[in-house]
């Protein structure tokens, strides 16, 4: 009996220690599988290739200039007011200088005296050259004559450059279209000072003048189409207000270098405007065929991770853990994201990653029907 109640004893014991490991790994396993983070994952989403790549572009003149006044004055009147299509050389505008005027008289006056002084020295110069022949003057008083008249010509130059600056200046009182284009601003009206200068300084603006055939389209190129942008390649621009139409323009430059804040590549298209369809400073589409085929995914843009390290998503590999891939993003349609680079049409991208996963981290996922997996299966 004795040894009966001992095994009894010792088998309890036994099964007591047994149910104890068993709980024990039971817990572990219950806490290491609370432990794992549990994501959601979605499929990327094939795209079809690009026949063709439409990009937003900004229409701009193809010159633009401010026209100030070069000379003081009083606006006499306008001939062009905004909205005219002008000439080369054209007059715009003139203004009433009486001052200029006045400083005009002054000058053709002031040259006319030192005109005749001028021959009075001449005279004088010859007179004494002839008298030093005979010795009726010493030698100093005949080289004084002719110095007289050396700097009696000298003045004269200097008369005629006077008369020759205020005539040049007397001149801006007309005021001329420096290139063929249409006037976009109007400042002045009759009877307004005029003050020669540029912008800041004293002078004010008198027009705005741009050329608006042809028209330049800037457009931003993201870095992985800049490849396939060549100058002279063919163009078309679409703008909202004119549906169905299409206009017709060519690659004329690109920056040749790719911005460092944007990734893109600054590149010009001109499209002649000779309708003037087209206004400077529109929003419009640029449509390229550039003809590329490679594949392309989207994702939604709650599965971008922002580090130090750049873009990147997070992958559910088939090991079950966390591998974290740097991305080449495209463009962007709001909720969704167009993936260059990166990743592939089966991969399981995790949604609404936590800044605290890390590469090789394992994880359970989510189905879409069902409670989480472990390990990702």
């Amino acid at each position: 009996m004795v040894g009966g109640v001992v095994l009894l004893l010792i088998v309890g014991a036994v099964v007591t220690a047994l149910v104890r490991i068993h709980n024990g790994d039971v817990l572990a396993k219950e806490t290491e599988q609370e432990a794992t983070p549990t994501v959601a994952v979605v499929h990327p989403v094939a795209e079809k290739p690009d026949e063709e790549l439409v990009l937003p572009g900004t229409m701009q003149a193809y010159e633009e200039s401010p026209i100030y006044a070069r000379t003081n004055g009083y606006l006499l009147r306008w001939y062009k007011d905004i909205g005219s299509r002008v000439t080369k050389g054209e007059l715009l505008a003139d203004i009433d200088t009486p001052e200029v005027d006045q400083e005009l008289m002054q000058a053709r006056a002031n040259r006319q005296q030192v005109l005749a002084q001028l021959d009075l020295a001449k005279i004088n110069a010859d007179r004494y050259v002839n008298l030093r022949k005979t010795d009726s003057v010493s030698q100093q008083e005949a080289d004084q004559q002719s110095s007289g008249y050396e700097q009696a010509v000298a003045n004269l130059a200097a008369a005629d450059a006077n008369v020759r600056r205020l005539e040049e200046l007397e001149s801006f009182k007309h005021v001329y279209s420096p290139f063929t284009g249409v006037l976009t601003k109007r400042t002045v009206d009759p009877g307004a000072l005029i003050n020669a200068g540029v912008s800041g300084a004293a002078g004010k603006e008198l027009f705005d003048i741009a050329q608006v055939d042809p028209l330049r389209v800037y457009i931003s190129v993201p870095q992985s189409y800049a490849p396939s942008i060549k100058n002279g390649m063919d163009a078309e621009v679409t703008l909202q207000e004119y549906p169905g139409q299409k206009f017709k323009g060519t690659v004329a430059r690109t920056a040749e270098a790719i911005d460092p804040a944007t990734r893109t590549l600054l590149t010009e298209v001109d499209v002649p405007n000779k309708k003037g369809q087209l206004l400077p400073g529109s929003y419009g589409e640029v449509h390229f065929r550039v003809g590329m085929n490679a594949q392309k995914v989207t994702l939604p843009v709650n599965t971008m991770l922002f580090r130090q390290e750049g873009a990147q998503v997070a992958i559910v590999g088939i090991d079950g853990k966390l591998h974290l891939r740097p991305i080449t993003i495209g463009r962007d349609y709001g909720t969704t994201l167009e993936i260059l680079g990166g990743v592939e049409v089966g991969d399981r991208v995790v949604i609404n990653p936590a800044d605290s996963l890390e590469e090789g981290q394992p994880v359970n996922v989510v189905p879409e029907n069902g409670p989480p997996v472990p390990g990702g299966q």
